[in-house]
């Protein structure tokens, strides 16, 4: 007999935890080689995880509805045979990093002629490999209620001692802060914090008028009368840790642009119904935008990277995300896998897929997963421009707003007019920490340029 373990399987490049939905399994029971055991969720897709040999369930780790870590094992499995299983069991070690999984280069801060040095990981002093090689340590939605609920600064969490795996905050570490700081104790901070506080004294008053006041807490009722408390759902509560998360650990910078689509659209008008019978995939705006993005990217390669530690991984591979409305409201990123690779008929079939399968909630693991570059379209909801925030851990988010006519001044040779145009806004959210405000404005606006000379004589 033979015991083999079931892990936490990884999801994609920027997931790094799973939330136990349902076990199919309890211990006792016989499971057979891919049989769903249990379901799992991430901010991106639901998903079921299946046995990985014969045998019977021996023991579960985790309960559901627990935040569990990628490459954590969560189920021990005895199996029938007398053999040895041939599948080693999965741990930390084997769960590579991202730069080693996906087709880029890796650029230190000298080759790229950059002055930014990031810290250290505080995750580096320990043992045991790294999750996550930048930004903030990561709280499970667990903490950050209590924190929210107590009146914890994300200050405060920063400088708690960690027990759980790579030093993170858990539910008994917080709440042993809790308490003390309730006794009046200090209680001491973590190592290799970037500011150091002294242990002997509290933070300085600047410091904590820094940080933005908790979050109230609600019992059920409210002053103010004619109220409704709506509790998010999952989704929503990992899309809301997912945006925090990217904001703790991207500086933000959002350019802004216009653009005269004229061309562009007189064109879409002219050939869809042509498109449509001859390809049978109706045509939208989408694919054109993402084939002027892919363009751009090429000739400015840097916005289509990530950040590890203090170097750049420059993705040599252009997988665009398209940020997707939910019937739920709840948004999703499906991605174009190898964009630069398609054509017009082939983009617009792809996106046209993928919106199918995230409005019918078919899409798979796979789909969300190795973007490198996102574009959203705040113009479907009518918005004339926004500011967007960008998708982990990609350096760079676009979003195109609403389509609108205007009368605009045109030049020419023979002097100025003006005409009536379609026009629109385009704005770039990118991190600072890799992308310059002149890197990011003038990809920008060679992508408006490329929008704005559409051959209206286009072949497709």
């Amino acid at each position: 007999m033979a015991i083999v373990e079931l892990v936490m399987p990884k999801m994609g490049e920027s997931i790094m935890e799973a939330t136990i939905l349902r076990w199919h399994k309890k211990p006792g029971d016989q499971v057979k080689a891919d049989e769903t055991v249990l379901e799992i969720a991430t901010d991106k897709v639901d998903s079921e995880v299946p046995s990985i040999a014969d045998g019977e369930i021996t023991e579960l780790l985790f309960a559901e509805n627990e935040v569990v870590p990628v490459g954590a094992v969560i189920a021990r499995i005895n199996t029938t045979g007398n053999a040895e299983i041939p599948v080693a069991p999965t741990t930390f070690e084997e769960i590579k990093p991202a730069a080693q999984q996906h087709h880029h280069e890796i650029i230190t801060n000298n080759e790229a002629h950059h002055h930014h040095t990031a810290p250290e990981p505080v995750a580096a002093q320990h043992a045991e490999p790294k999750f996550s090689t930048s930004g903030p340590r990561f709280y499970s939605p667990l903490v950050l209620t209590i924190a929210q609920q107590e009146g914890v600064s994300f200050a405060e969490l920063e400088n708690i001692p960690g027990s759980g795996s790579e030093g993170r905050v858990t539910k008994k570490d917080i709440l042993e802060y809790v308490a003390a700081r309730q006794q009046g104790h200090q209680p001491a901070a973590r190592p290799a914090a970037t500011t150091a506080v002294p242990e002997s004294r509290p933070a300085p008053v600047e410091a904590s008028k820094a940080v933005a006041a908790p979050v109230p807490t609600y019992n059920g009722s409210s002053s103010g009368g004619n109220v409704e408390i709506i509790e998010m759902d999952r989704m929503r509560k990992l899309i809301a840790e997912h945006m925090v998360r990217s904001k703790q650990t991207s500086p933000h910078v959002t350019s802004f642009a216009e653009a005269d689509v004229t061309h562009m659209v007189k064109w879409r008008d002219k050939v869809k119904k042509d498109f449509e019978q001859r390809e049978g995939e109706k045509l939208t705006f989408t694919p054109l935008f993402i084939e002027a993005l892919v363009k751009c990217i090429k000739r400015f390669p840097l916005v289509n990277c990530s950040l590890e530690g203090d170097k750049i991984l420059l993705k040599k591979d252009i997988n665009i995300g398209m940020a997707t409305a939910l019937p739920s409201g709840n948004l999703i990123v499906p991605v174009i896998r190898n964009a630069d690779m398609l054509n017009l008929v082939g983009l617009t079939r792809q996106v046209n897929q993928l919106a199918n399968a995230a409005r019918t909630n078919r899409l798979k693991p796979e789909d969300t997963q190795n973007g490198t570059f996102t574009l959203t379209n705040v113009g479907t909801f009518g918005s004339l421009a926004g500011t967007p925030i960008i998708n982990q851990p990609q350096v760079a988010i676009l979003a195109v707003g609403a389509i609108k006519k205007r009368p605009v001044v045109i030049e020419s040779p023979e002097g100025d007019s003006i005409a009536i145009r379609h026009m629109m806004y385009l704005s770039l959210s990118y991190d600072h920490r890799i992308v310059d405000g002149a890197l990011g404005s003038t990809f920008l606006s060679a992508v408006a340029q490329e929008l704005e000379h559409f051959d209206p004589e286009k072949v497709y």
